[in-house]
């Protein structure tokens, strides 16, 4: 069956924000008065579990603390979004390319997310005109579906918005657990690491790369 679309899965895949994503999480809980603070070898284990919110909360129950992690994670998207519109946000190496094939070669574009549309929102600020938010047939976000990957609720709803089957797309993943969600909902995936997911097993991927390719898509048009 011949790929009709692109799937970027994650903000992971279009520009590397795992360093931003913890420093915004440890000053969430400096300002709620906690003595929390995520070193990177912590975070990255933190990251098996998908969802900010949920990593917030389990990490919380391991504590034996009640807080509230909605707030909390309110709190670290605001900073998180603030951090990215200051900073000089580069895509990711390749990432360029792939989606001008894409437009050249009338290929679908889904950006396959479940963070928030505040998140998504200053994504795109960010990245000015690197990239628009208007190249995209589909953008996801957590208010379309009840589970966070690595539930494959979000692929299931961007498959069924943008009429496709599941063997017409491939998707790119930054992290082995957001990969996870991609095969669960019958979608071939390139494992596309995150600086965080090195050392992540992406062994059920098509291909893994530290810099996409069209050339990676080559083999996928049967």
């Amino acid at each position: 069956m011949t790929t009709r679309a692109i799937f970027f899965g994650s903000i992971g895949t279009l520009v590397e924000t795992s360093e931003l994503q913890r420093r915004a999480f440890n000053q969430a809980f400096s300002e709620a008065g906690l003595d929390w603070n995520w070193g990177v070898e912590e975070y990255q284990q933190l990251l098996i579990k998908s969802g900010g919110r949920e990593r917030i909360q389990d990490f919380a129950s391991q504590c034996g603390m009640d807080v509230d992690a909605q707030q909390l994670h309110q709190r670290k998207t605001e900073i998180f979004d603030m951090l990215m519109t200051k900073e000089a946000l580069l895509l990711r190496p390749g990432v360029s390319r792939v989606i001008s094939h894409a437009l050249e070669n009338n290929l679908l574009l889904a950006f396959v997310t479940s963070t928030s549309q505040a998140n998504v929102a200053a994504v795109f600020v960010a990245l000015g005109d690197q990239v628009k938010s208007s190249d995209f047939n589909f953008i996801g976000n957590d208010l379309m579906v009840s589970k966070s990957k690595p539930s494959p609720d979000i692929y299931q709803k961007a498959l069924a918005d943008l009429n496709l089957h599941a063997q017409e797309c491939v998707a790119i993943e930054d992290t082995a657990t957001s990969m996870s969600a991609a095969l669960a909902a019958g979608i071939r995936c390139i494992g596309f690491p995150g600086a965080f997911a090195v050392a992540d097993d992406f062994s059920g991927a098509l291909h893994t790369t530290n810099h996409l390719s069209p050339d990676h898509l080559e083999d996928l048009h049967d």
